[in-house]
């Protein structure tokens, strides 16, 4: 008997209008178009309009993502959302997504796995499919990192991005769609990647606004160097332990952080420039949604085709990372 899988049926994208230039961001701190690029590969990113919050953002994500599969919204079962911005604690950005993409039937939840929600969030997804509880379940990675980052720490406010992606999941008997998972965490690392205030360790107060705890704190360095290991490893076992090596790999689909930190992994693995998904440029990083923007994109330029062996990796707060193994067949 063949075994039900999880597939991903379709993709769809949405980013912001507005777009911020690294020459946008000079204005306002101490930086350079030339000091961003040279160290972060980053040309522009997008941000929200004062009216745009993270579920609008996530709703044009999914319409586009069923409007490419040909499915209406009272057709989806489960709805999950990778995201640590979302509208509000609660309710949850998911259940303000099934509001307003009419998806009546769906249930949903959020998700938080900063930079690696996307990938925790297929894999959970990916169960309810192979288990035959559900048909079709919507993943949308998306976060507006411009409410959370200090406009003023030039350290961190080139870095980040608004936007959203979306997959939807149906089952498949063929060898194809998602063949494998391997997630990891380590708690240790959170001092390296957090945000000090806004939680029951440190409720929001006078004390903690003044102080500008409620904004993303990251140790670079060290963040640089635990994102290029743990990702390179991560691909690597994973690919070794389905029998594949990097030479088999038709893409490489990493989390859009830095462009060293990809080129660093892709090295390591050893792969050509063309088995790399890269869009760092335009976007900067997205955080969850970094991974299925670059599908679409990728799929859209014709670098993905069906058939093809992908890798999704990536790292994020938490320690989390991982990666995921797929045969492409749209």
């Amino acid at each position: 008997m063949k075994k039900r899988r999880a597939f991903i049926s379709a993709v769809g994208m949405y980013v912001p209008e507005n777009v911020v230039t690294n020459n946008d961001l000079a204005f306002r701190v101490e930086t350079s178009d030339e000091w961003i690029r040279e160290r972060t590969g980053i040309r522009e990113r997008r941000i929200v309009s004062d009216h745009e919050a993270n579920s609008d953002l996530s709703a044009r994500a999914v319409q586009a993502c069923l409007d490419n599969a040909g499915v209406s919204a009272d057709e989806i079962d489960l709805i999950i959302v990778p995201t640590v911005t979302p509208d509000t604690m609660f309710p949850s950005t998911a259940c303000r997504i099934q509001e307003k993409v009419g998806a009546t039937r769906a249930w949903g939840f959020d998700l938080s796995g900063a930079c690696s929600g996307f990938i925790y969030a297929l894999a959970t997804g990916a169960q309810f499919i192979e288990t035959g509880v559900h048909r079709k379940v919507v993943v949308v990675g998306t976060d507006v990192m411009s409410s959370i980052v200090d406009p003023e720490d030039r350290a961190t406010c080139v870095l980040f991005g608004d936007g959203s992606g979306a997959v939807l999941l149906e089952p498949t008997y063929e060898e194809t769609g998602l063949l494998d998972f391997l997630l990891r965490c380590d708690g240790s690392g959170g001092k390296y990647l957090y945000m000090p205030a806004g939680g029951s360790k440190q409720p929001a107060s006078l004390e903690t606004v003044k102080k500008r705890m409620h904004y993303v704190y990251q140790d670079g360095r060290t963040v640089f160097k635990f994102a290029v290991r743990y990702m390179a490893e991560a691909s690597t076992e994973i690919l070794k332990r389905n029998g594949y090596t990097s030479e088999d790999l038709d893409l490489l689909v990493p989390h859009q952080a830095n462009l060293r930190i990809i080129k660093s992994v892709a090295d390591r693995l050893g792969l050509r420039e063309d088995q790399v998904a890269v869009n760092i440029e335009e976007y900067a990083n997205t955080t969850a949604a970094t991974i299925p923007i670059s599908l679409f994109e990728s799929m859209k330029a014709g670098k993905l085709k069906s058939g093809d062996l992908v890798v999704l990796t990536s790292f994020g707060a938490g320690f989390t990372w991982g990666s995921t193994l797929l045969r492409w067949n749209i």
